[in-house]
């Protein structure tokens, strides 16, 4: 009898953490990340509301053209080609993504340009840079008991 008790109550710690992981793994929403982002940028760089109101449709207009990209270069990863021929061009690939990918930033950098100061381009640019710095750094520790999970 005590056995029994022991493992329904093992069994019922085991739930728990359960839970409590996929409740962890279900945590991450797209949309909130983009609005911290926004905020954070808008917060860091000192866009006015007229400036981001102009800015951030320009600069998620960057994001999907980037994520195609990236998506196109993890696709390549997927499978590693069976001659050398194959990997070279695999290769050669990757590389003219990643040009596409400068291209496709500087052009919007440009383009941000006409809706913001060079200062706040730059300033925009760094705190993008710092917000998934943190985030990464939050994600690989996890939450921290007692402090902010954001």
């Amino acid at each position: 009898m005590k056995r029994l008790y022991m493992l329904a109550i093992g069994l019922f710690f085991m739930a728990i953490a359960y839970a409590q992981t996929e409740q962890n793994r279900q945590r991450f929403s797209p949309e909130r990340f983009e609005a911290e982002l926004q905020q954070f940028i808008t917060q860091e760089a000192g866009l006015t509301q007229q400036e981001a109101a102009k800015f951030f449709p320009l600069y998620k207009e960057m994001h999907i053209k980037q994520r195609a990209l990236y998506e196109r270069q993890r696709n390549l990863g997927k499978f590693k080609p069976a001659d050398e021929q194959g990997c070279m061009k695999a290769v050669q690939e990757r590389d003219n993504l990643d040009v596409e990918l400068k291209r496709v930033q500087q052009t919007y950098h440009n383009r941000f340009f006409d809706v913001l100061p060079a200062s706040k381009v730059y300033d925009v640019i760094k705190a993008e840079e710092h917000f998934h710095r943190r985030k990464l750094k939050q994600w690989s520790h996890g939450p921290k008991p007692g402090k902010d999970k954001n």
